[in-house]
């Protein structure tokens, strides 16, 4: 498998991590599938870990150490890696979001990425004072591609009520955005669902995330001013699965969600 767009050994720890697991498992003459046996999972993970497309999970590390005799060497590393922020993450995210073959989306302040039109997002980056407003909302767009692809990946969006009932823009962009929203939502691979003010506390009001689902295996990216954070240990990511359950038990129901979110298009007409 090829590396990942952007993959640095030379200034990325991550990268660096993975560059020599493939270094060490081929001057060991062994296959990706005999790697896979010794941390208990399928040869493709090994190979999306070596692309730089996943990170290794220290878990899996500790095993590897132990049949290599490394002497601890990934564990330590994975750990180092693991406290820093990396500036590729943003990058790596959007390519996990346009692969996965699940996504699940928490948004407690703005209308989810995926579903964003080109004027909202441009409304949203010059609120917030962004550089290259024009620029970003074309790629925000671009991004909206995997949706339509075949098969599509299955969407489950849980968004605050004030994403849809707090203006963006002027009425006519909050309308359109609202509109396409409606249209999003009513196909069969789409469900969106709202958090109503009135629940009040709740598990997701510490911040949004999103779960990217690839052959089963989640990764975490969690919003965050400056650049957000990038997980795919699973002894995290699990409890990413559980705060996105708990915040769907005080979201609407579909229809109920649905209706909102055209009661609010209206009062925007």
């Amino acid at each position: 498998m090829r590396y990942r767009s952007g993959f640095d050994p030379d200034g990325n720890l991550w990268d660096a991590i993975a560059f020599d697991l493939r270094r060490q498992r081929q001057e060991r003459g062994i296959s990706l599938a005999v790697v896979g046996d010794i941390i208990g999972r399928d040869r493709s993970l090994v190979a999306y870990v070596e692309s730089g497309k996943t990170k290794l999970q220290e878990k899996h590390a500790i095993k590897i150490d132990d049949a290599w005799l490394t002497g601890g060497l990934y564990t330590r590393l994975v750990k180092f890696a693991k406290l820093g922020h990396d500036a590729s993450w943003s990058a790596t995210h959007l390519d996990l979001e346009a692969d996965a073959d699940e996504l699940r989306v928490w948004d407690l302040g703005w209308m989810p990425g995926l579903f964003q039109t080109e004027s909202y997002a441009r409304a949203m980056f010059d609120a917030a004072g962004t550089e290259g407003a024009e620029a970003g909302a074309k790629v925000r767009v671009m991004r909206q591609e995997c949706l339509y692809r075949t098969p599509p990946p299955r969407v489950w969006a849980l968004i605050d009520e004030r994403v849809v009932t707090q203006p963006v823009g002027c009425a006519e962009i909050m309308r359109d955005q609202l509109a396409h929203l409606i249209e999003l939502a009513n196909r069969l691979h789409v469900s969106v669902r709202v958090v109503p003010k009135s629940v009040g506390a709740h598990a997701g009001r510490d911040g949004s995330f999103k779960i990217m689902t690839m052959g089963g295996v989640d990764s975490v990216y969690t919003v965050a001013p400056g650049g957000g954070r990038l997980i795919q240990d699973a002894t995290e990511t699990n409890s990413y699965r559980v705060w996105f359950d708990l915040i769907g038990d005080v979201a609407l129901p579909k229809d109920a969600s649905l209706d909102l979110i055209v009661e609010a298009m209206e009062r925007f007409s």
